[in-house]
Order: structure tokens, then sequence, then C-alpha cells
């Protein structure tokens, strides 16, 4: 079902009905995300600092929105099960890239508090935050750890913990842990998959 503008609409249910901030975008995002991999595919050695960078864009509040990180992320992994790059490694990087990116947006959410809405993109989509504040209301810790999953909330939540001045321990542990599982689940369809259906 096509959306008044002609974009597609998300499926009933889903209860989130965010915007399509990548639709203008899809093809460079696409090009961006395919130079991306054929550089490290390239050039093996920029895999553990382009996978890092990219793992901080995802995570934080203000970038995340911009940059198509899951989509390389997830071709890192294959061209690990290929054999171009360790997984050990790009496993480390995106998981510290992640902790890092969450750490500034808590930090935003604790030093701005709700100024944060107007700063952009997120001025841009208003009802982004509030919906991470209900989130992290609702779930607390475990929506700290499971928001990582979820693409619009990933880097929305921590935000709504710092803003909520969660404590900062219980904050570290939580998103700690995610990110070493997310980062594990971005990568590993491509660095296992081949071999578990061989």
């Amino acid at each position: 079902m096509a959306g008044g503008d002609g974009s597609a609409a998300p499926p009933p249910g889903w209860g989130l009905d965010l915007p399509d901030l990548s639709a203008p975008f899809a093809g460079r995002m696409e090009a961006l995300a395919q130079d991306a991999l054929n550089l490290v595919r390239e050039n093996g050695a920029i895999a553990v600092p382009l996978t890092f960078l990219l793992a901080f864009a995802e995570s934080l509040a203000f970038v995340s929105l911009l940059v198509p990180a899951t989509v390389i992320l997830v071709g890192l992994g294959a061209l690990v099960g290929a054999g171009a790059v360790e997984f050990l490694p790009v496993w480390i990087a995106a998981a510290t890239g992640a902790i890092l990116g969450d750490a500034i947006s808590y930090w935003f959410g604790w030093r701005f508090k709700g100024h944060v809405a107007t700063m952009w993109p997120l001025s841009k989509t208003p009802e982004l935050l509030p919906r991470a504040e209900a989130f992290f209301r609702r779930w607390g810790i475990a929506g700290v750890f499971f928001g990582r999953f979820l693409g619009p909330m990933r880097a929305t939540v921590p935000l709504a913990a710092g803003i909520s001045a969660m404590p900062l321990l219980r904050f570290k542990l939580a998103t700690i842990a995610s990110a070493f599982v997310w980062s594990a689940v971005m990568l590993a369809p491509g660095a296992f998959g081949a071999a578990l259906l061989f």
C-alpha cells in the first residue's frame, strides 16, 4: 500500500510509523555502501578503522539517520567469510564504535535534556525522541540493551537514557553487552553463513 506521496506504507502493526528518511538518498547510499565494501576488499587494512567509524556513526544519535552503516557492516561480514578480513578485530572494532556512539548520545541527553529535540536532524523527525523516551521508560535497562536491535531506536534510546539520567553503571552494562551481541549479529551472517550451509 502506498502513502499519499507514493511512498510505501510500513506494514500494519509495526507501531513505529517513522518517515523514510533514506528514500531520496537510496541510490547514493547504495553506491556509498558498495564503494566502501570495494575499498575494504582492495585494502583489508582499513577494515578495522572503517568498521569502528561505521558502528560509531550508526550509534550516534545525530548521525545514525544519515549513514548506511548496517548494510556495510553486513557486507563486511561477507568479506570476513570470504577471507578478506579477520572476524575478531572487525567484531571488536564494531562493538567499541557502537559503545562510543552510545556514550556520546547518552552524554548529549544528560547534558542538554529536552533541548536535544531542537537539534538537527532530530528537529526534522520530532516523533523519534518521544518514542525513544516512552520505550526507555517502559523497558529501562532492557530497553537500552534491546533498543540497539531496533533501527530507529538504536541511537535515540541512549539519548533518552541520558535525558532520564539513568545511572551510568547500569547504562554502561547494558550498552557494552548489547554492542558486542549486536556487532556479532551484524557480522555473523556473512562471516559464518556460507560455512554453515556447506
